[in-house]
């Protein structure tokens, strides 16, 4: 793997992209004559959904890729690579192709919701017609109709009066993910007793964290089908507006996302797996008028195995303090192998170039986030081969931290340091816990107990130092001639 990662020229376009065009659409075509024979009956009978059928729903994705594959190829071809007509064409092509996946995700929902809502919050990798149409899927999701609802609650608690009840409490109540495809590929996150347990246990588990709200759930109303929570009001978590509007600092929010799943990740080995900005509320506490975030959606939890968890915190401390030959040996540990170069950089969304100099130490530019965006596609194959070797464990981490990465993006956050610096403090404390349960000795605990105080310290002087430099020397010697020279009354 060379030093240039992300940095060669552009080939998501290349005229090899032909081929997979045309098999898209020759498999678009005889699907879809397939798939016509059957389409009246399914929309004739009113007991039977198109959706519960896998078919339906592979035959509007595979004609729809046909159709964007077909869209840029045909569109782009006899432009001049790289002029201004070009990109003018290209911006509209990417725009008429979100928007066809938008309505496919509509159209399919349970996981092709998930999917698009996760594309659309990776702002630092994908073109912002993508990102700003498909983030219509964070707020406005197709939504149950009440009359679905009203069935599964009378089947479920046999109690009309409920509905009036869940109208007061939740205005704009949905179930997302009641589809037959979803329950088969994700039972757990519509098992809603699940969900509500995984609530209580992140709560408990992160109690010490003062801003951080988790909704209460009402176990006396709810079953496997239906999850009764405490209505919590609040702006999305990429809504910058709304933060200005409320007074909350976005970098506030930023480090205190960061610190939750920090310690969802290094510490407990517990992770809220689906941060998405539709399940981020940001708000000012009722009672104390604190910035506080507030996790909903606790369907979807990634259970890490000490082993890993331990290998992910020695990994990310390598990364924080840029030593390479940890960054190779923990990588290949977690099933990298030669490949080692392209995951440091799928974890940190940063060139190869920059994990080598040190990713806390030089912040994300604009310039290397275009490279990273533009370039990335020339990664595909290796991307794909690498995905398939990493634990599996793994794949949900990578879309927690491109639903985080995404996030910060959206506050302008990404060039801070202070995330990786409350990612050290957490990997600190996980290695040394460990440590300390493995021994026996309590002189060996005390000495790992000293290590740990005087990382900790380091890490604080650390951040001391960074905020002193990112003072002004105006701020200084204005503060300095106030104090010399008081104003006179």
């Amino acid at each position: 793997m060379e030093s240039s990662l992300w940095k060669t020229p552009s080939t998501a376009l290349s005229p090899g992209s032909g081929d997979m065009a045309r098999r898209a659409l020759k498999l678009a075509s005889w699907t879809g004559m397939a798939l016509a024979a059957s389409g009246f009956f399914l929309y004739s009978n009113k007991y039977l959904d198109p959706n519960d059928f896998g078919a339906v729903r592979v035959g509007r994705a595979v004609a729809t890729t046909a159709v964007i594959s077909y869209d840029y190829l045909t569109s782009l071809r006899s432009v001049p690579y790289g002029s201004e007509e070009y990109l003018q064409l290209l911006s509209k092509v990417h725009l008429r192709s979100a928007r066809r996946l938008c309505e496919l995700c509509c159209a399919n929902r349970g996981t092709f919701i998930k999917v698009g809502q996760h594309l659309g919050a990776l702002d630092y990798l994908l073109p912002e017609e993508y990102t700003s149409t498909l983030k219509v899927l964070h707020s406005q999701a197709p939504q149950s109709s009440m009359q679905e609802v009203r069935r599964v609650i009378r089947e479920d608690l046999g109690k009309e009066v409920l509905v009036l009840a869940v109208k007061q409490l939740f205005p704009e109540f949905e179930f997302m993910w009641l589809v037959d495809e979803a329950k088969k590929n994700l039972p757990l996150e519509l098992d809603f007793l699940n969900e509500g347990r995984n609530a209580e246990r992140v709560a408990q588990m992160l109690k010490h964290i003062d801003f951080l709200k988790v909704p209460r759930i009402y176990w006396e109303l709810s079953t496997k089908r239906v999850l009764l929570m405490e209505f919590v009001d609040g702006g999305q978590v990429n809504d910058r507006d709304y933060m200005e509007k409320n007074k909350i600092d976005v970098n506030e929010i930023s480090r205190h996302l960061g610190k939750i799943y920090s310690e969802m990740i290094f510490v407990n080995g517990f992770v809220h797996c689906d941060p998405h900005p539709g399940n981020v509320l940001v708000r000012k506490h009722p009672g104390t008028g604190r910035a506080e975030i507030v996790l909903l959606d606790h369907g979807l939890y990634q259970v890490l195995t000490e082993e890993f968890r331990l290998d992910y915190c020695h990994l990310w401390q390598s990364l924080i303090w840029t030593d390479m030959e940890r960054v190779k040996k923990y990588s290949q540990r977690l099933g990298a192998g030669d490949l080692y170069p392209l995951f440091a950089c799928m974890l940190t969304a940063r060139s190869w170039d920059s994990v080598n100099r040190g990713i806390s130490q030089a912040p994300v530019t604009a310039t290397e986030d275009s490279e990273i965006r533009n370039n990335a596609a020339n990664y595909l194959p290796e991307i794909s081969q690498l995905l398939n070797h990493v634990p599996r464990q793994m794949l949900l981490i990578f879309k927690t931290n491109d639903l985080l990465r995404g996030i910060e993006a959206a506050l302008g956050t990404r060039a801070s340091a202070s995330s990786f610096l409350n990612m050290s403090r957490c990997c600190i404390r996980a290695l040394a816990t460990h440590k300390k349960k493995s021994t026996c000795s309590s002189f060996r605990r005390a000495q790992i107990s000293f290590s740990e105080a005087f990382n900790l310290w380091q890490i604080n002087l650390h951040e001391l130092i960074l905020r002193v430099k990112g003072l002004k020397l105006a701020s200084w010697i204005l503060a300095f001639l106030c104090w010399l020279l008081p104003t006179p009354y």
